[in-house]
């Protein structure tokens, strides 16, 4: 039932050919959802630790100690994606190309509430400050240190001045949706010993 809402959400048949591929789909069918939660990150200016690329590495780990404190996330279905390089979309003209990546958990056991939602966003841009990001000083959709997008947690559907969840652009963004599959192929449950498939691309953070 969930996976259809989400199939409904992703709206298949007008994100484009590269999303999701027949992989992608059968992804889908065995990821568990409704007990998992997302973080994209993306950087496309320097931070205080270095460049776009660095900084995306840098806070990985960092995400995903976050999830196991404030979601209860299983450590073990904890996954990052690998840093995807891609060009800005919409802002400023002149901007240096974007490092995104995602940090996903399958399986959290903490309840996913507006409150609880809340406090992670809270955590998420407490760590952007300290990446260097002025959310007060910066331009729209202009060059950021660091940027962490709250994707989705499990079923819940938010909407708050602050804070949409599932993110309402998710589906129309592929420099999400790239290592968000990716990510998701790395936590999907393994095939019978009869039934080996390739390495999962997602890694651990």
């Amino acid at each position: 039932m969930f996976l259809a809402s989400w199939s409904r959400f992703f709206d298949l048949g007008m994100i484009g050919s590269g999303w999701p591929s027949v992989v992608g789909l059968g992804v889908m069918d065995v990821f568990p959802f409704s007990t998992s939660v997302a973080v994209g990150v993306g950087a496309n200016s320097e931070s205080v630790f270095g460049s776009a690329s660095a900084t995306v590495a840098q806070v990985m780990p960092r995400l995903a100690v976050l999830l196991e404190a404030c979601v209860e996330a299983d450590p073990r279905g904890i996954v990052c994606s690998e840093i995807v390089q891609t060009s800005p979309v919409g802002g400023p003209s002149g901007q240096q190309p974007y490092a995104n990546a995602i940090v996903l958990a399958s399986t959290t056991r903490g309840l996913a509430t507006a409150d609880s939602a809340l406090r992670l966003l809270d955590q998420l841009q407490a760590i952007e400050m300290e990446f260097g990001r002025d959310r007060s000083r910066e331009e729209r959709w202009g060059p950021r240190p660091l940027d962490l997008d709250f994707l989705f947690w499990g079923e819940l559907r938010l909407e708050h001045p602050r804070l949409l969840l599932p993110h309402p652009r998710l589906h129309l963004r592929t420099f999400v949706l790239e290592p968000l599959l990716q990510a998701m192929q790395g936590s999907a449950p393994p095939r019978s010993p009869d039934q080996p498939e390739p390495a999962a691309p997602g890694r651990d953070c």
